[in-house]
C-alpha cells in the first residue's frame, strides 16, 4: 500500500494532467519535436501544443527551434476535435512586451527601441511592438534631417498606451531634458570665473559660438575667439566640435556664461615691440585690402598696415589690389610700432633697393638708351627705362627745327625710340631724355650756311602784321620785318604776300642763340637800283653843257646817299 503522502502527490499530478490553461495565458513549455510545418511543445498538458514553424524562422531563413529548448508560448485556442492545443510564440512575446510597457510606464522607467521609419508627424519605433514617437518628442530641438535618426537605437519614456487599441506614444525628449537638468545642476556647481573647461559647439552665429558646457550654454563671442582676425566663426568651428574655453563671466541668477578662447594664450601685443623692432624685415600674409593700404598678418593677433605710399618706389599706386592680393605672402620692413594702440606700420618698398639710388650709375647723363613709348601726353613722351622708371622726352626736345603741336603727330604708343639721357633728378624722381640731341643742332652752323649779306630765296610760311616768315630750309626760318619789306612805309604786309609765295631777300643778321635770322627785301631792291644807276651813269658820254654836268653830279650824290 502506498503511503498517504505519496497518494496525495499522485492525485495532484493526475488532476494537473487534466488542468486546462485559459486561452490567452502565457506558459512555459519544452520543445519535443520539430517537423516541416510545426514545432511540438510540451506545456504539461495531456495533449501537446503546436506552433507553426514560421514563428521560428529568423531573418536569414534559418529555423531557430531545437528539441529540448524551453520556450514561452501563449495558448491561443483548444482544438478538442484533434486533441491539440494551438500555441503562439510571437503572441507570447507581445504579451511580455505589453507587460514590460505597463511596468515601465507605472515605474516611470525608460525602455529601449529602434526607430523603424518616418511616418506622418513623427516616427514609428520598434519596442517589440510598434509605437509612435511624435517629431516634437524626438529631441530637445527640432531635428533638421529626420532621416538621420532612422535605424538608430534610443531610450524612450512611455507617455501613454492603450493595449486594446495597440496605441503607444513615446518620448525621447523627456529623457534628454532630465539628463540636461542633471548636468546643468552639476555644471553650475562646478564652474567659476577664470576656470578652463571643455565644451561642445552647439550653435554658430555671425557674432559668436554657443557652447554646451554640460547642460549649461555659454557664449564665445567672435571678439574672444582669437587675438587675430575672424571674419565668421564658421571658418573655425563646426557644430559638434569639442573645444576648450575659459570662463570670463558667470551670472548664476540669469544663467549667463561668457566664454573666451583667445584668453588661453598671452596677448601677442605685450611683447610685439621686442619681436618686431623698427627696421626689422618681416614676412606676412595679406588678410585685407582697403583704399588706403593692405593689412598684413605677421602672426595670429598681430597685423600691420602697408600704406599705398609705401608699396613701390616708382609706381603711383592708386589701389593696393594693383600690387598685392588677399592671401599673398609679402616681405616688408617695420617702419613704426605702437603696441599700446595695437598698430604696426610696414613698408614693402623698403624691403628692396630704391632704383633711383642706382639709376644714375646705370644710365649716366649723355647715355643713349632705347625703350618703348608707354604714354603720350600734350607735353611729351614717356619711355620705359627700368622696372617702374619712365623717362620723359619733353615736346621741346623732340626736334631742333620742327614745330610740333602734339607728340602724337610723330609717334604712337608702343613705338621703340632712342633718346639721350639729359638729366636725372633723384630727389624729385625725374628722368629727362632728349631725342633731338641724337643729332647736331642745325642752328650751330646756320651762320656758316647763311652768312650776313647773302641773298637767299625761300617760300612764305606765315604773314603777320610785323613781318613775313620765310623758310630757308626745313625747320629754319627767317623774318622779313615790316620795316624791311619796302623803301616805302608799310603798315602791314598782310594782303601783300600769301603763304607759299616764293620771294628773295638779303640776310641782314643772325642770332643763333635766339634762333633768329633777319632778312630784308628792301635792301635787295635798293642794291638793284644802285646797280641800275651806276650802269646808267657809266654809260653816259661826256657832258655837252652845264646841264649835263649838273645831272651827272646829282646822280652821283644820289648813289652815295643810298
Amino acid at each position: 500500500m502506498p503511503e498517504e503522502g505519496s497518494m496525495e502527490e499522485l492525485m495532484d499530478l493526475y488532476e494537473e494532467s487534466f488542468k486546462r490553461f485559459a486561452e490567452g495565458e502565457v506558459v512555459t513549455g519544452r520543445i519535443i519535436s520539430v517537423d516541416k510545418d510545426y514545432v511540438i511543445v510540451d506545456i504539461g498538458y495531456k495533449s501537446e501544443g503546436q506552433i507553426r514553424i514560421h514563428e521560428f524562422v529568423d531573418e536569414h531563413g534559418e529555423i531557430s527551434a531545437q528539441t529540448g529548448d524551453k520556450v514561452e508560448v501563449m495558448v491561443e485556442w483548444w482544438d478538442d476535435e484533434n486533441e491539440v492545443v494551438v500555441l503562439s510564440k510571437e503572441k507570447a512575446e507581445k504579451v511580455k512586451v505589453w507587460e514590460e510597457i505597463k511596468r515601465a510606464y507605472e515605474a516611470d522607467e525608460a525602455i529601449e527601441g529602434v526607430i523603424a521609419s518616418r511616418v506622418k508627424g513623427g516616427f514609428s519605433v520598434d519596442i517589440g511592438v510598434n509605437a509612435f514617437l511624435p517629431g516634437s518628442q524626438a529631441d530637445l530641438r527640432p531635428v533638421r534631417n529626420l532621416d538621420e535618426m532612422v535605424g538608430k537605437t534610443y531610450h524612450f519614456k512611455v507617455l501613454k498606451f492603450n493595449r486594446k487599441r495597440s496605441n503607444i506614444v513615446l518620448s525621447r525628449r523627456v529623457i534628454l531634458e532630465a539628463e540636461r537638468e542633471s548636468k546643468r545642476a552639476a555644471t553650475l556647481a562646478s564652474i567659476s570665473e577664470g576656470k578652463v573647461v571643455d565644451g561642445v559647439v552647439k550653435n554658430i552665429t555671425e557674432y559668436g559660438v554657443f557652447v554646451d558646457l554640460g547642460g549649461v550654454d555659454g557664449l564665445l563671442h567672435i571678439t574672444d575667439i582669437s587675438w587675430g582676425r575672424v571674419k565668421h566663426p564658421s571658418e573655425l568651428f563646426s557644430v559638434g566640435d569639442e573645444i576648450t574655453v575659459k570662463i570670463l563671466n558667470l551670472d548664476l541668477d540669469r544663467e549667463r556664461v561668457s566664454l573666451g578662447m583667445k584668453q588661453l594664450a598671452p596677448d601677442p601685443w605685450t611683447s610685439a615691440a621686442e619681436r618686431y623692432p623698427v627696421g626689422s624685415k618681416v614676412t606676412g600674409r595679406v588678410v585685407s585690402l582697403t583704399d588706403y593700404g593692405a593689412f598684413v598678418e605677421l602672426e595670429e593677433g598681430i597685423e600691420g598696415l602697408i600704406h599705398v605710399s609705401e608699396m613701390s618706389w616708382t609706381r603711383k599706386v592708386r589701389h593696393p589690389n594693383k600690387i598685392v592680393s588677399v592671401g599673398e605672402e609679402v616681405d616688408a620692413v617695420v617702419l613704426d610700432i605702437k603696441p599700446d594702440n595695437r598698430r604696426i606700420s610696414l613698408g614693402m618698398k623698403q624691403a628692396v633697393p630704391n632704383p633711383w639710388d642706382v639709376i644714375s650709375d646705370k644710365y649716366p647723363v649723355g647715355t643713349t638708351i632705347e625703350g618703348k613709348i608707354k604714354n603720350i601726353t600734350d607735353f611729351g613722351l614717356f619711355i620705359g627705362i627700368d622696372e617702374g622708371i619712365d623717362g620723359l622726352v619733353h615736346i621741346s626736345d623732340l626736334s631742333w627745327t620742327k614745330r610740333i603741336k602734339h607728340p602724337s603727330e610723330l609717334y604712337k604708343k608702343g613705338d621703340t625710340v632712342q633718346a639721350i639721357v639729359l638729366e636725372i633728378d633723384k630727389d624729385n624722381e625725374r628722368f629727362s631724355l632728349g631725342v633731338k640731341q641724337l643729332q647736331a643742332d642745325p642752328w650751330d652752323t646756320v651762320a656758316e650756311r647763311y652768312e650776313v649779306g647773302k641773298e637767299i630765296a625761300g617760300n612764305v610760311t606765315n604773314v603777320t602784321d610785323f613781318g613775313v616768315f620765310v623758310e630757308l630750309e626745313e625747320g629754319i626760318e627767317g623774318l622779313v620785318h615790316v620795316s624791311e619789306i619796302s623803301r616805302e612805309k608799310i603798315k602791314t604786309p598782310v594782303g601783300m604776300f600769301n603763304v607759299g609765295d616764293e620771294l628773295r631777300a638779303r640776310v641782314m643778321n643772325i642770332n643763333s642763340d635766339e634762333r633768329r635770322i633777319g632778312l630784308s627785301i628792301k635792301r635787295l631792291e635798293m642794291e638793284s637800283d644802285q646797280e641800275y644807276l651806276s650802269d646808267y651813269v657809266s654809260n653816259m658820254g661826256p657832258a655837252t653843257s652845264s646841264f649835263g654836268e649838273l645831272l651827272r653830279e646829282n646822280l652821283q650824290e644820289k648813289l652815295n646817299e643810298d
